[in-house]
C-alpha cells in the first residue's frame, strides 16, 4: 500500500512539474513588444507625452491585461497611401502608392474634396492653407485649385517643390488638380470682376465638378486648426433637404453688416459668410430653387445669371450676397454651423462674441481683410506665420506650438490677442488627438 501511495505522489508531482514547465515556458517564449522607431512628432519628455503614457500604464494597460512593468514602445505611423496626382485643366497624372489593398468604394470614401480659387497674389497664402489642411487631417484630401493662367505654372512648381520637402506621411494623403477660371453662363469678364478677382468662380463649382459628390470650399485666407475630417462630418448632419452649410456672418444682429446695411434679401437674421462653404454637389445639381423672378423653380446653373442681373446694382459682397439671396428663398436647404468653424476678426475686434470658440477654441481661422499680412490684427498674423514657417519637421510641439505660444505674448495688448486660449486651445487638442492615435492604437495586446 505504501508503495502505491509513493507512486501516486510521484505521479502528481511530476504532473505539476510538467504544467509549470509548460506555462512558464510559453510565457518565457513570448516575444516582448518590438522596439520600433520612436515617435518624434512630440518631445520625448513633453507634458503631453508623459500624460498619455501615464494613462496607458494605468488604465489602458489594465484593460489590455498588459503588466505595468512591461515597457511602452512608440512608433511613427504613416497614413495608408492612396492615389496622388496633379493636373492642369483636364490633364491629370496619377501615381498609386503602396498601401493595404482596398476596394474602389473604400478608397473613394477615404478621400475628402476641398476647392479653392486663387487669382492675383494668392499663391503663398493658398499653399499655407493647403499645409494647414494636411497637418492634422486623417483621410486623404483631393484639392481642386482654380487659378488664372499666370498662377497655373506657379502652382505646379510650388506643389512640386513642396512635395519634395514634405514627409511621405503627408504627401501620401495629398492629391490635387488645377483648373482654369471658367464661367458657364453670362459674361466671363463681368463675373471675374464681381467683388474680388475670380471670387464668383465658387458659384460654378457644382457645374464644373460634375463627378464630385461633396465638396468643401474655402477662401485662400483660411487656416485649419483641427482635422478637416471634423468639418467633413457635418455632411452627415444634413437633413433630407439641406445641401450646403455655412456659418453666420455675425453673432450679434445690431452690429452685423447685413442686418444694418443690406439692400437685398439675405439668409436669417445676420446673413451667412461664404468663406467656408460645405456642399453636397449632387443635391445642388438635382434641386430646383425657389426665387423671386419666376413662379417655378430654377436649376442652380439657370438661376445664377438672371439672379445677378436683377441684383447687381444692390449687392456689395458679390457672390456671397448672391448666395444669401438664394438661401433667403430656400432656407430649408441650408445648414448653419457654429462660428468657431469660420472665425474672423469680427468675432473678437469688437469684443469676444463667438461663444463656441471661447468654449472649444477656433476650428477654422478665416483671416479676411488681409489681416495675415498687416499689423491690424497681430493675433491672426501670428497663427498664419507659425503655420507658414512650419517646416514639417517631426516635432510638432517644438516646431509649431511652442513658437506660437511665445509669439502670442506680443499680442496680449490687442482685443483679439487678449484671449489666446481661443486661438491655441484647438491646436493643442488636435496635437493631442494625433499623438494619442499614434500611441494608443499601436500598443500591442497580449497574444491569445
Amino acid at each position: 500500500m505504501r508503495i502505491h501511495c509513493k507512486i501516486v505522489v510521484i505521479a502528481v508531482c511530476f504532473g505539476v512539474f510538467l504544467l509549470l514547465y509548460f506555462f512558464g515556458g510559453n510565457a518565457a517564449d513570448d516575444p516582448p513588444l518590438k522596439e520600433v522607431e520612436e515617435d518624434n512628432y512630440f518631445p520625448k519628455f513633453s507634458g503631453l507625452r508623459n500624460n498619455v503614457a501615464s494613462k496607458l500604464t494605468k488604465k489602458t494597460l489594465d484593460e489590455l491585461h498588459i503588466p505595468h512593468k512591461q515597457p511602452l514602445t512608440y512608433r511613427k505611423v504613416s497614413k495608408v497611401s492612396s492615389r496622388g496626382g496633379n493636373a492642369i485643366a483636364k490633364r491629370q497624372r496619377s501615381d498609386m502608392g503602396v498601401g493595404r489593398p482596398a476596394s474602389k468604394r473604400a478608397r473613394a470614401e477615404e478621400v475628402m474634396h476641398l476647392a479653392v480659387v486663387a487669382c492675383g497674389n494668392r499663391l503663398d497664402e493658398t499653399l499655407t492653407m493647403v499645409k494647414s489642411a494636411l497637418l492634422f487631417s486623417i483621410k486623404s484630401i483631393k484639392f481642386h485649385i482654380f487659378a488664372e493662367d499666370p498662377l497655373t505654372s506657379q502652382f505646379e512648381k510650388g506643389f512640386l517643390f513642396q512635395l519634395s520637402q514634405w514627409p511621405h506621411a503627408i504627401t501620401n494623403k495629398f492629391q490635387y488638380s488645377i483648373y482654369p477660371i471658367t464661367f458657364s453662363v453670362g459674361n466671363a469678364e463681368e463675373w471675374k470682376k464681381l467683388f474680388k478677382p475670380c471670387a464668383a468662380q465658387r458659384l460654378f463649382l457644382p457645374v464644373i465638378l460634375k463627378d464630385v459628390d461633396s465638396l468643401l470650399y474655402v477662401d485662400t485666407d483660411v487656416l485649419f486648426l483641427r482635422p478637416m475630417d471634423d468639418m467633413w462630418s457635418f455632411l452627415k448632419a444634413f437633413n433630407t433637404t439641406q445641401l450646403a452649410a455655412m456659418a453666420p456672418e455675425h453673432e450679434i444682429p445690431k452690429i452685423g453688416w447685413y442686418s444694418r446695411f443690406a439692400r437685398h434679401p439675405f439668409y436669417g437674421v445676420t446673413g451667412v459668410n461664404s468663406g467656408v462653404m460645405l456642399m453636397n454637389l449632387t443635391r445642388i445639381r438635382s434641386t430646383l430653387f425657389k426665387n423671386s423672378m419666376i413662379p417655378s423653380g430654377l436649376s442652380w446653373e439657370d438661376l445664377l445669371h438672371p439672379l445677378y442681373q436683377k441684383y447687381k446694382n444692390h449687392i456689395t459682397w458679390g457672390d456671397q450676397d448672391l448666395l444669401n439671396i438664394i438661401f433667403h428663398y430656400n432656407s430649408e436647404c441650408l445648414y448653419t454651423f457654429p462660428c468657431q468653424w469660420n472665425y474672423r476678426p469680427d468675432h473678437c475686434m469688437y469684443g469676444s462674441n463667438c461663444k463656441g470658440a471661447e468654449e472649444e477654441g477656433v476650428s477654422i481661422l478665416h483671416g479676411n481683410r488681409g489681416v495675415y499680412h498687416d499689423d491690424k490684427q497681430p493675433a491672426f498674423k501670428v497663427v498664419y506665420d507659425a503655420v507658414h514657417e512650419y517646416p514639417f519637421e517631426d516635432n510638432l510641439f517644438q516646431s509649431l506650438f511652442y513658437p506660437l505660444q511665445t509669439k502670442f505674448l506680443d499680442t496680449v495688448n490687442t482685443l483679439c490677442g487678449r484671449i489666446p486660449q481661443v486661438f491655441l486651445k484647438q491646436v493643442e487638442k488636435s496635437m493631442r488627438t494625433v499623438y494619442e492615435k499614434k500611441v494608443v492604437r499601436h500598443v500591442r495586446p497580449p497574444p491569445k
